[in-house]
């Protein structure tokens, strides 16, 4: 990505009204904390129960048990009424479900209103980043933006110190979005480097998987700070591969993320890792868990960006094979451990 579209906003600069789509964990926690910051927000979702709770009693009983929820945040499953007036879209359905939402909203949404995603991962099928996937959907004049970094849905909801970063092609509706974001408990940066941002918010997730694996086996501490630093290696090489910035993936959408996802029990790809290393099935970690998880889908992605680039991953490639039930999470420790004695960066920084 790059180039500077130019940005205006429309309507109230300062207050933009914002239409949130997908009542999940995440979707909810983000509209409740820019109905608090004083915008007009709608949540849309297709549960139509979960939508009549947020609207009426103000909680999310399936994803946010016990959080209260601003009375001015409105709730509903009509996307029409959802997207009608508002001046800021922000999409945060899960990964499949992207490119058929944004389908839905293309002729709804107000030809000012910009389009951001807090969703992490790739096109199913296609390996696609979300930017791609959006940029193929939408008019060219649509500003787009993603927003990522380390944040747990429910310590947001809870209104606890979060930072988060957005990066956008166009630095006018990146801050737009940021300020939006931007409150006393929530610190939103910005940046312009759509591809490292996305490629970061996508690989966290497999890396967690393989940090819960060592967990649940009782590998040790050490163990776990390994897989970390050897796992930011494997993110940082192919996101020079690809073309995005160093510094993005030092940042919160890289290493705040990471270390995050990869030692914080709240999050759902460190439970799947959790659960393998004590040896459930992977059907029976997901049936446990009760949401969507990530990883299992994005491991085959990154590992076909990983091929068409030239990039071995070896901590990523063998996640990706617990996964599809290829070797056991034994197994793939003896393949880690088995591999050559060298040095760490055999050829400079990113070295394999």
């Amino acid at each position: 990505m790059s180039g500077h579209p130019t940005y205006t906003p429309d309507g109230d600069a300062a207050r933009p009204a914002v239409a949130v789509l997908g009542a999940g964990s995440w979707g909810t926690a983000l509209a409740a904390l820019i109905a608090r910051h004083g915008h007009r927000t709608v949540l849309w979702g297709r549960d139509r129960d979960t939508v009549a709770a947020i609207d009426g009693r103000h909680e999310n009983p399936r994803y946010l048990p016990g959080i209260p929820l601003p009375d001015t945040l409105r709730a509903t499953p009509d996307l029409a009424a959802a997207l009608d007036g508002c001046d800021l879209v922000l999409v945060v359905t899960p990964s499949h479900a992207f490119a058929e939402t944004l389908h839905a909203l293309a002729p709804l949404r107000p030809a000012h209103a910009g389009v951001a995603w807090a969703t992490k991962g790739f096109e199913p099928g296609s390996g696609r980043f979300l930017h791609e996937v959006a940029g193929g959907i939408l008019p060219d004049d649509v500003p787009l933006a993603v927003v990522t970094g380390p944040s747990f849905a429910k310590e947001v909801a809870a209104g606890l110190p979060t930072a988060l970063t957005v990066h956008s092609d166009t630095p006018a509706f990146a801050q737009q979005v940021a300020d939006t974001l931007h409150g006393p408990a929530f610190r939103a940066y910005t940046g312009e480097d759509m591809l490292g941002a996305e490629l970061g918010g996508a690989m966290k997730n497999v890396l967690a998987v393989a940090t819960g694996v060592a967990d649940g086996m009782d590998l040790g501490l050490n163990a776990r700070a390994g897989l970390i630093t050897r796992g930011l290696n494997e993110m940082l090489r192919l996101n020079v591969a690809i073309g995005g910035k160093v510094e993005t993936l030092m940042g919160l959408a890289g290493l705040g993320d990471l270390v995050l996802t990869c030692t914080g029990d709240l999050s759902r790809n460190r439970r799947l890792g959790l659960a393998l290393g004590r040896g459930q099935s992977i059907a029976d970690a997901v049936r446990e868990i009760g949401q969507v998880v990530e990883s299992i889908q994005t491991a085959d992605e990154v590992m076909r960006q990983a091929d068409r680039h030239g990039v071995e991953l070896p901590i990523t490639s063998t996640v990706r094979d617990v996964l599809h039930g290829g070797i056991t999470p034994a197994e793939g420790l003896r393949r880690l451990m088995a591999r050559e004695q060298k040095p760490e960066y055999p050829t400079g920084l990113f070295g394999d």
